[in-house]
């Protein structure tokens, strides 16, 4: 490779990690711990966090292969110091004092399989994790981004509840994956830059329970039909297994996941550090609708959930969908529950 083009490769990837997805400027020092850091998704997102100017101490955790994923991260020239951690004994001190945990642990979808294939695995990772994030950091921030997020993040909530630490401001299931394919569908569609573009999406992280809102999508165009935007919802919901299939038996959505996932860490810690106005959708405890947890816009600060906004006006076709969604994200959240209260 010649010179001048390392030099301008380096200069991108600077400039990927100072752009609107990541902050830069004078800011407190702030600790980010990955549990899962060796997986799929956990390699690529300590790729991406490493570069986040805002990120002081990067923890890297899994319970084996960390010591290289972090040593290869380590060497990237970028001021967030890294240490890798393997095996339960070392997860206390992979956890503590951090401000955000970022958990994408568990096992990744294959062809045939739903989100809720996953549960029965996942379930008993997450209330592991969730029971020594409550020992060794309660007031962290946490992104939830292993599967089943519907019945996960209800499990972590009960963990947390029975250890005294429960705080329903700092508990995030991370849907923003959805979020970034419909703004990506969308673009396309509508013909606009995707840059400028935004889409709510509310409801849940799961199949028909992933509701975007593009009749609030920004900027507005007058050139879909109904059938186009029936279209882009399904795919939206489908996202997760169009990837699967594409990839044939070997992976799930794993880098647009990393990079997803880093893009929310990265609206958390904004928020931690005082910045205005900083509004994501994310799935937590809510009273927007009967459900007790829920995905919608909410705005990020210094406590985490600073305010969950309502739904706003949705189109006829919006309203029916909600409405068909509500029985099956109400479902997976009681399994959730139910899970965390009988283990």
């Amino acid at each position: 490779m010649r010179p001048s083009m390392f030099r301008s490769m380096e200069s991108v990837l600077r400039r990927a990690a100072d752009a609107r997805y990541f902050s830069s400027g004078a800011a407190p020092e702030r600790k980010v711990a990955i549990l899962g850091a060796a997986g799929g998704i956990g390699q690529p997102l300590s790729l991406l966090m490493k570069l986040n100017p805002l990120v002081s101490q990067l923890s890297l955790y899994d319970i084996a292969g960390t010591p290289g994923v972090a040593a290869d991260v380590s060497h990237i020239n970028t001021a967030a110091q890294v240490a890798g951690f393997a095996g339960e004994d070392q997860l206390g001190e992979a956890l503590k004092d951090s401000d955000i945990v970022i958990i994408p642990a568990g096992v990744p979808r294959k062809p045939g399989m739903t989100r809720d294939d996953l549960f029965n695995i996942n379930a008993g990772i997450v209330k592991s994790l969730c029971s020594a994030i409550a020992k060794h950091c309660p007031h962290a921030l946490v992104n939830m981004i292993s599967n089943p997020v519907n019945s996960t993040v209800p499990i972590a909530a009960e963990v947390f509840k029975k250890m005294g630490t429960y705080d329903e401001k700092k508990l995030f299931g991370v849907t923003m994956l959805d979020v970034v394919r419909a703004k990506t569908f969308y673009a396309a569609k509508a013909g606009v830059p995707v840059a400028n573009v935004n889409v709510p999406v509310v409801g849940g992280h799961a199949g028909i329970t992933i509701l975007p809102l593009f009749s609030q999508a920004t900027p507005s165009v007058n050139s879909l039909s109904h059938e186009d935007i029936k279209a882009l919802t399904k795919r939206t919901q489908d996202g997760g297994t169009e990837v699967v299939e594409a990839k044939a038996g070997k992976g799930s959505a794993t880098l647009s996941m990393a990079y997803a996932g880093a893009v929310f860490a990265d609206a958390c810690l904004k928020g931690l550090n005082g910045v205005p106005d900083v509004v994501e959708c994310s799935f937590v405890q809510s009273n927007i609708t009967e459900l007790p947890f829920f995905a919608s816009k909410v705005r990020l600060g210094k406590n985490g959930v600073e305010e969950v906004y309502g739904l706003g006006p949705l189109s006829d076709f919006e309203k029916q969908g909600l409405e068909s969604l509500k029985e099956e994200l109400k479902a997976s959240i009681e399994k959730g529950i139910k899970f965390a209260k009988e283990n």
